[in-house]
């Protein structure tokens, strides 16, 4: 998110002398992306962020691909993936491909002996069920119900759960995760007809400088290998840093609809996009004004792009029989609307209390074994039988 921030101490120039209480140096590092053209922090740390003491064998988490072509609609029964104590070992990819990954979580414990960087995918942790607070070097951010945690590429953090009750839809992009362009100005700020603004933003807070040596676990994802390094020094060494790359959040209940007269198509919903998928949040709002309008989306055909919708609460106008962490899985090619019987039921109706995260991906996604083991056989029937 292109809003600068600072936490901590500083010195007044970038690059300068800057020294500890004893009178050695802080050690300077540069967190930059695309090399040095795009938005970057500098981190000053107590010790050289470089001390590693060993790198332990890594082991495999690449998704297992079951079915790599496909043409059917699809439907996952979320809340099927059994609740796991361990926060990476809970991650389940479901729907993947080169741009992205999609894995469902329910973790119980929160991460207190290692701590974790995704190296190459930005991530996207959006909570469904559950409370508790990221911890990284650039400080703290309190979460709930809700909330898009986004995490860039290159973070080291832990995850604090508040209780054993969690359920988190989690999405990695290889790619950077950003605001909608058509929502920026030339400068990078969200315009005044944008669904949310910076006021929405939750950036860190609650610097805390952990000044220790010993031994501290770091496992590093990178090409669907998990590294474990052990540092010299605590990651979250952080006195102080300024710039644009650091974790943030952003509610989804702060997403502000779009509505109009006549029924508005997905991309009114969209809250992040990259070069490869757009992500879009589906919230209670006011249905079409006409007096003839038919509030039931139209049936669609995905041309270009699967259309992934992953269901969160309340009652969704155009299916029927859905659960809590459903996901739908309509790929490109062929088309998908709304049950028999909703349109009509819709008609004259004023509102919906709908809510859902929804991705287009521009590849087709393949299911992983995971994936398979909650799957809905029927779903594509469901039309049919309804």
């Amino acid at each position: 998110m292109p809003i600068y921030h600072q936490l901590g101490e500083i010195p007044s120039k970038r690059h300068t002398v800057f020294r500890k209480p004893d009178g050695n140096l802080y050690a300077e590092e540069l967190v930059s992306t695309h090399g040095f053209s795009s938005v970057y922090s500098l981190v000053y740390h107590c010790h050289p962020p470089t001390l590693v003491k060993e790198i332990r064998e890594p082991y495999d988490v690449s998704p297992k691909i079951a079915r790599e072509k496909h043409l059917k609609h699809t439907s996952l029964r979320g809340f099927q993936v059994k609740p796991t104590a361990d926060y990476l070992e809970s991650r389940v990819p479901v729907l993947v491909n080169s741009d992205l990954h999609i894995s469902l979580a329910a973790p119980q414990e929160s991460m207190t002996d290692y701590f974790y960087k995704n190296s190459q995918a930005d991530e996207i942790i959006f909570i469904h069920e559950g409370t508790g607070k990221l911890k990284s070097g650039y400080g703290e951010i309190p979460f709930k119900y809700g909330d898009y945690i986004v995490i860039p590429r290159g973070t080291i953090y832990q995850i604090e759960f508040d209780t054993k009750d969690n359920r988190l839809f989690i999405v990695e992009s290889f790619e950077p995760i950003k605001t909608p362009k058509r929502y920026r100005n030339e400068h990078g700020q969200l315009m005044e007809h944008a669904p949310f603004c910076e006021r929405d933003i939750v950036r860190p807070s609650n610097l805390k400088t952990y000044d220790e040596t010993g031994d501290f676990e770091v496992k590093i994802k990178k090409q669907g290998l998990i590294y474990p390094y052990v540092y010299a020094t605590h990651p979250f060494d952080f006195i102080g840093w300024d710039g644009y790359h650091y974790p943030w959040a952003f509610s989804i209940h702060d997403f502000m609809p779009i509505t109009g007269m006549l029924h508005q198509p997905p991309p009114v919903h969209q809250t992040f996009e990259t070069n490869s998928f757009v992500l879009c949040s589906f919230c209670p709002r006011m249905y079409d004004y006409h007096p003839d309008s038919v509030p039931a989306p139209y049936n669609h055909s995905n041309v270009d792009s699967d259309e992934v919708l992953y269901y969160v609460d309340g009652d969704f106008m155009s299916r029927k029989s859905v659960e809590r962490g459903q996901i739908t899985l309509h790929p490109g090619g062929i088309p998908h609307g709304p049950h028999p019987g909703t349109v009509e039921k819709s008609i004259g109706q004023t509102k919906t209390e709908e809510l859902a995260v929804m991705i287009d991906p521009f590849r087709p996604l393949m299911m992983t074994e995971e994936a398979l083991a909650i799957e809905d056989p029927d779903y594509y029937i469901s039309w049919i039988n309804s």
